[in-house]
């Protein structure tokens, strides 16, 4: 069984105790692919040093919306550097992030919307965080289309019919651990719903992690058990599913 668990920030310190053993546990259980998303541009400089020390991970660079307020004059500049390294395969997490509002909605769409620019200068995919701003998401992907090189909307949680609209736009549908929650019958749905060459997996670790895991830390070899869940939800066998989901994975973010 091959899992590419698209979403992670393993630079976290979370895991600065055990994440040679961590990373060990992944391949263990059959992790061959991570992508590791930066937040800010420390947390992206540390995805591309962790994406030259391990094989298995691949960097993805960007500002998260919490962090779109305190990016900086020069961070385009110095996240187009960044992504001169092979191992760079998306530009990201950016968004939008209503829930907690830790940068002024319009700023959060300014760095946003930069970025998009960026990503589809260097012909990058990009990596979408989305929470509680479904709306105005959805204003700015429809402006900004048509997407050469794709993206994908990572930890989903919006209904099935903002996920068709898009799958129409181009983009993948990343499902995280809360799929595999009791009180989670839309995500559920969604699951179910999304085509078989657009659906990915991801742990979001340290975040989610899912049952039976759900409370505590979260890694990515907690992967197998959200793919077990959707498995299970589509009528597949969980070798089937997991190896769709890495041939996505490695579709979007080119990885030969």
């Amino acid at each position: 069984m091959i899992l590419f668990d698209t979403h992670a920030h393993l630079d976290f310190e979370d895991f600065d105790v055990d994440r040679d053993d961590m990373i060990q546990r992944a391949r263990l259980a059959g992790v061959k692919y991570i992508v590791n998303a930066g937040y800010d541009l420390k947390s992206s400089a540390c995805s591309v040093q962790l994406a030259q020390k391990y094989d298995l991970i691949y960097a993805a660079i960007g500002i998260h919306p919490h962090e779109a307020a305190g990016a900086g004059p020069d961070y385009l500049n110095k996240l187009e550097e960044l992504a001169a390294h092979p191992k760079v395969v998306a530009i990201g997490e950016m968004g939008l992030d209503y829930y907690r509002d830790r940068s002024p909605r319009p700023v959060q769409q300014e760095v946003f919307l930069e970025q998009i620019a960026l990503a589809k200068r260097l012909k990058k995919p990009i990596i979408i965080h989305d929470r509680e701003a479904h709306g105005d998401m959805m204003d700015i992907l429809r402006r900004e289309r048509p997407w050469s090189s794709g993206g994908v909307l990572h930890c989903y949680s919006g209904s099935w019919e903002m996920a068709r609209e898009c799958l129409a736009l181009g983009f993948y549908i990343s499902i995280a651990g809360p799929v595999t929650f009791p009180k989670a019958p839309k995500l559920k749905d969604v699951a179910a719903r999304v085509p078989a060459d657009r659906l990915l997996v991801e742990t979001d670790a340290p975040f989610l992690a899912p049952v039976p895991h759900r409370g505590r830390r979260n890694e990515p070899a907690y992967v197998v058990h959200t793919a077990k869940e959707i498995a299970g939800i589509r009528g597949m066998k969980l070798e089937d599913l997991s190896k769709m989901c890495t041939e996505n994975g490695r579709r979007l973010f080119q990885i030969a």
